[in-house]
C-alpha cells in the first residue's frame, strides 16, 4: 500500500490530485473550528458525551464536533446527505425525476442542481432549528436590549450556518472535479477521523480531570484495552463484510457478425452482500434519535414516573427496546434501499438482450424470478451482518452496565455508524487511487 502511496506521489497530476484534496480538507478543518458571531458556548460543548445516541450526538458525529461547539460548519454536510437521499427517493416516486436520471450527462446535472436547491433550503430549516435550541440554552449573546438588535444577530446566525453548509458542499463538489475520492465521502471521512483522539482520551487519559474510563481504574484497566481491541477487529470485520459478494454465472450465446464471433464466454454478476452501505444505519439512527431529541425540549414538563417519562424511557440507547426497533429499522430500510437499487426484471432484460442466460434457468420471468430470490436472501444476510456492527456499542454498553452497575457501564460514541463510513470512504479512495494506477500501467494492490 505504501509503495503504491510512493509510486503514485511520483506522478505529476496524481501528487496534484492528493495534494488538491488535503488542501481542501484542511480549509474544512480549519473552517470547523471558526465560531458563529454572537455565540458563546463552553469548552465542554452543548452536548454531554455520556448522553448516548441521541441526535444531536449523531449531528457532531456526523460534523467533526463542529455541532457541538457552534462553529460555521456546524451543520457541515448533513443537509446535503439528506437532499440528496429525499431526490434520490423521489426519482423513484415522481416520473419526471425518473426520466430526468435516464436522460445522460444532461439529466444528471439537472438532478444535481435540484439537489443543490433543496440543500440549501434544508440548511436554512436546519439552521433556524439550531438557532432556537441556542436561544433556549442562552448560548446566543445579544448586544443590544431592543427588538431590532436581536432580531438581526438572529439573522446573522442563520446566514452564517447556511453559507457554512453552502461552502462545505462546494468544497465537496472541488474534490470530486479536481481530487481524489468522492467528496461528500471525503469530507465525512476527514470530520469522524478528527473525533477518534478525543474518543482515546476519553479511553486513556490518566487525567482525573478529563473523567476517563481508565482513570477509573479497576475493570476499566482491562475493558478499555478491549475496546481499542474491539474497533480493530471491527475495521477487519467491516473490510471481509464490503468486500463480500454473490456471483451469479451467466452464460453467453455465440454470435457471428460478418467475419467474426462474439460471445460465447461464460461470466457473472457479482451482487455484494452489503448492497447498502451504511444507508440503512444511518436511516435507522436518525428516526430513532428524534424522540430523544424531542425530550430535550420538553423535558421541564415531563414528570417523573410518567407516561411520556416512561415513553422517552424507551428510546434511551441502554433499552432493550431500542435495541429491538434499532434492529428492526436496520433490516427494513435495508430492503427498502435495496428495491431502489436494483431491479431483477431490469436486469433479467439486460441478460436476454445481449443473448445471455444463467445456467438452469430460463430467460425471461424465472430469471428475474431467480435474481429476486437471490438478492432477498443476500440483503437478509447483509442486514443480520450490518446489525452486528450497529448494535455493538448499544449490547457493550448494556454488558458493562450490569457488571459495573455503580458506575453505569460504558457509552461508546464513535459506534458502528462512524466506522463503518471509515472503513467505506478508505475503501473507495484506495480503489479509485488504484484504477488510476492501474491505468499509468504500476503495480498496485492488486498484483
Amino acid at each position: 500500500m505504501f509503495k503504491t502511496l510512493a509510486n503514485a506521489w511520483k506522478i505529476p497530476d496524481l501528487r496534484k490530485k492528493i495534494l488538491f484534496t488535503v488542501f481542501i480538507v484542511v480549509i474544512f478543518r480549519i473552517g470547523a473550528n471558526i465560531p458563529v458571531p454572537f455565540i458563546s458556548i463552553p469548552a465542554t460543548g452543548l452536548i454531554d458525551a455520556s448522553s448516548g445516541t441521541t441526535f444531536l450526538n449523531y449531528l457532531s458525529m456526523m460534523t467533526g464536533d463542529a455541532f457541538n461547539y457552534g462553529t460555521i460548519f456546524a451543520l457541515s454536510i448533513t443537509p446535503y446527505i439528506n437532499s440528496s437521499i429525499i431526490i434520490q427517493l423521489l426519482t423513484v416516486a415522481i416520473p419526471a425525476l425518473e426520466r430526468l436520471s435516464k436522460e445522460g450527462e444532461e439529466g444528471r446535472k439537472k438532478i444535481a442542481s435540484i439537489t443543490r436547491y433543496v440543500t440549501i433550503a434544508l440548511g436554512i430549516l436546519q439552521s433556524v432549528a439550531y438557532f432556537i435550541y441556542l436561544n433556549a440554552k442562552k448560548y446566543v449573546l445579544y448586544t443590544g436590549s431592543s427588538t431590532f438588535p436581536k432580531i438581526f444577530q438572529g439573522l446573522v446566525i442563520i446566514a452564517v450556518l447556511t453559507a457554512g453548509t453552502a461552502l462545505v458542499m462546494w468544497l465537496g463538489e472541488q474534490i470530486n472535479d479536481k481530487g481524489i475520492g468522492n467528496g461528500i465521502s471525503i469530507i465525512l471521512f476527514a470530520g469522524i477521523v478528527s473525533r477518534i483522539p478525543t474518543e482515546m482520551t476519553s479511553l486513556f487519559s490518566t487525567n482525573p480531570k478529563v473523567g476517563s474510563y481508565f482513570s477509573r481504574g479497576g475493570a476499566y484497566y482491562f475493558l478499555a484495552p478491549f475496546v481499542l481491541v474491539c474497533y480493530i477487529l471491527m475495521v477487519a470485520y467491516i473490510v471481509w463484510m464490503d468486500n463480500a459478494e454473490r456471483r451469479i454465472p451467466v452464460q453467453y450465446a455465440k454470435r457471428v457478425v460478418g467475419r467474426k464471433m462474439y460471445g460465447g464466454q461464460s461470466t457473472h454478476i457479482p451482487i455484494k452482500v452489503n448492497m447498502s452501505g451504511v444507508m440503512p444505519i444511518i436511516f435507522a439512527s436518525s428516526i430513532l434519535s428524534i424522540p430523544p431529541t424531542v425530550q430535550m425540549f420538553v423535558a421541564s414538563k415531563i414528570k417523573d414516573g410518567g407516561f411520556w417519562d416512561k415513553f422517552f424511557g424507551c428510546f434511551d440507547t441502554k433499552s432493550v427496546v431500542y435495541g429491538i426497533l434499532y434492529f428492526l429499522l436496520i433490516i427494513f430500510f435495508a430492503y427498502f434501499y435495496a428495491a431502489i437499487q436494483y431491479n431483477p426484471v431490469e436486469m433479467a432484460n439486460n441478460i436476454r438482450k445481449n443473448s445471455g442466460m444463467i445456467p438452469g434457468i430460463r430467460p425471461g420471468k424465472p430469471t428475474s424470478d431467480y435474481i429476486g430470490k437471490i438478492i432477498s436472501r443476500i440483503i437478509l444476510l447483509g442486514a443480520l451482518l450490518l446489525s452486528v456492527v450497529a448494535l455493538f456499542p448499544t449490547v457493550f454498553s448494556q454488558i458493562t452496565s450490569l457488571v459495573l452497575s455503580k458506575d453505569g457501564g460504558m457509552n461508546i460514541s464513535l459506534g458502528g455508524t462512524s466506522i463503518i463510513i471509515l472503513v467505506g470512504v478508505a475503501l473507495e479512495t484506495v480503489q479509485q487511487l488504484e484504477s488510476q494506477m492501474m491505468l499509468r500501467h504500476y503495480k498496485g494492490f492488486l498484483d
